[in-house]
């Protein structure tokens, strides 16, 4: 592509020199020649002419000099170089078209071969000008794309680290928290798009900032459900207990909202979360057009099993042991050991808790109670009725209390439902 100069002077004659000494780079495509006559002529140029890249003016002209070109160009949000044309030895003028901008300078007169240097060199330096900020602007655009899936911490690392995200996946421990909204799909039916569109935007922005404040990553949101990964793209020892306390945060601002919209006649169901650890195979998938940063394994899928079994057990969160396991110091009550839909190994499961209800007189009631599950005991029964019966409504110990009550015995739950 040609690049394009602008020669303002009020000389009648050095438009044909010009077009004379540049005629092979003016034929073959390599320049472009605008010319004006003073610098009130040259404003009008540029207006309608956007892509010039160059401008060479004279500084004495009439109507407009070419100092007064300048300072007209500061107001104006191009990238164009301007190289000024001087008497030799006018050094007061020089230096002031320096300080107002002008990249170069050519002394009067005009040395063709000179001239013509002074134009390659501007050209190059707009070159890599422009180059940096096509750069600047794609890095730009990388970050913000980086930032809908990553924590800004953990975007800033990425930059440093880019292979981190390269193209092909790697075998990991990581773990993974499910979450859905309950009830929403009726939800859409019935309420109108100004409604529902705000509300679940409103939702999800918080639940995926929930995610980037511990550090995980979004691995996708569907509907009402975000999927988050923690451990990966950069690894995270602790990726469980942040996968735990991101999960405790999502159940506090969920439970808000929920009230928050039913004070304004929006009856939103309980958010139900899943959190499970476990092996996977964490990367890029796709091609050159398209790539997802995700995770395949059955982890995933039993992260997601195990949101869905709140709804039976009367829960928010269901975590695995897996997970309790690494964590350094859990707080929660255990629900029971379950034989997932289409699984065949057992899993212990727990219940998350805040310290306060971790350690109140109910807890301690229901660990007691479970106790005695667990230990065939004869007394699980009364136990979990005194625990229904003492402190009100607790649908985990309603769970156990139908159980027993229907002649079940031990902790071992066989799930029917995904």
């Amino acid at each position: 592509m040609a690049a394009k100069i602008l020669v303002v002077d009020d000389e009648p004659d050095l438009e044909t020199l010009v077009t004379q000494k540049f005629r092979r780079q003016i034929r073959s495509g390599e320049l472009d020649f605008l010319f004006a006559e003073d610098g009130e002529d040259a404003l009008t140029q540029l207006r309608n002419h956007a892509d010039v890249d160059i401008i060479l003016s004279d500084i004495n002209m009439p109507r407009m000099d070419g100092l007064t070109l300048l300072r007209r160009l500061q107001e104006l949000d191009n990238e164009l170089r301007a190289v000024i044309v001087s008497a030799y030895g006018d050094m007061a003028n020089i230096r002031t078209a320096m300080n107002l901008g002008a990249f170069d300078f050519v002394t009067k007169p005009i040395e063709f071969e000179d001239l013509e240097l002074t134009i390659n060199k501007t050209i190059t330096d707009l070159t890599n000008l422009r180059e940096a900020h096509r750069l600047r602007e794609a890095a730009e655009q990388a970050k913000a794309n980086l930032s809908r899936y990553f924590s800004p911490n953990l975007v800033e690392q990425l930059i440093e680290s880019p292979d981190a995200l390269k193209m092909g996946g790697e075998r990991r421990n990581l773990t993974f928290v499910f979450t859905d909204l309950g009830d929403f799909t009726p939800l859409v039916e019935t309420l109108e798009p100004s409604v529902i569109v705000p509300l679940l935007n409103e939702y999800l922005d918080e639940m995926t900032q929930i995610v980037f404040r511990h550090g995980g990553t979004v691995d996708k949101v569907v509907g009402d459900a975000v999927h988050a990964i923690f451990g990966a793209p950069l690894e995270q020892p602790d990726h469980a207990d942040r996968a735990i306390a991101c999960a405790m945060e999502m159940d506090q601002f969920a439970e808000a909202f929920r009230e928050r919209k039913k004070a304004g006649d929006i009856p939103l169901g309980v958010t139900r979360i899943g959190v499970h650890t476990g092996p996977a195979i964490v990367g890029n998938f796709g091609g050159e057009q398209f790539f997802d940063y995700t995770a395949h394994g059955d982890a995933i899928n039993t992260a997601a099993r195990l949101e869905s079994a709140n709804k039976q057990f009367g829960t928010r969160i269901c975590v695995s042991g897996k997970v309790v396991e690494q964590v350094k110091e859990f707080k929660g009550r255990p629900i029971g050991t379950v034989i997932l839909t289409g699984k065949a190994e057992e899993l212990k499961i727990f219940e998350p808790l805040t310290p306060e209800r971790a350690d109140s007189p109910a807890t301690k009631a229901y660990h007691e109670a479970f106790a005695k599950l667990e230990a065939n005991d004869s007394g699980a029964n009364q136990a979990f009725a005194s625990v229904v019966g003492q402190y009100g409504d607790d649908p985990l110990a309603t769970f156990h209390l139908k159980r027993t009550l229907a002649g079940e015995t031990g902790v071992l739950i066989t799930l029917s439902e995904k």
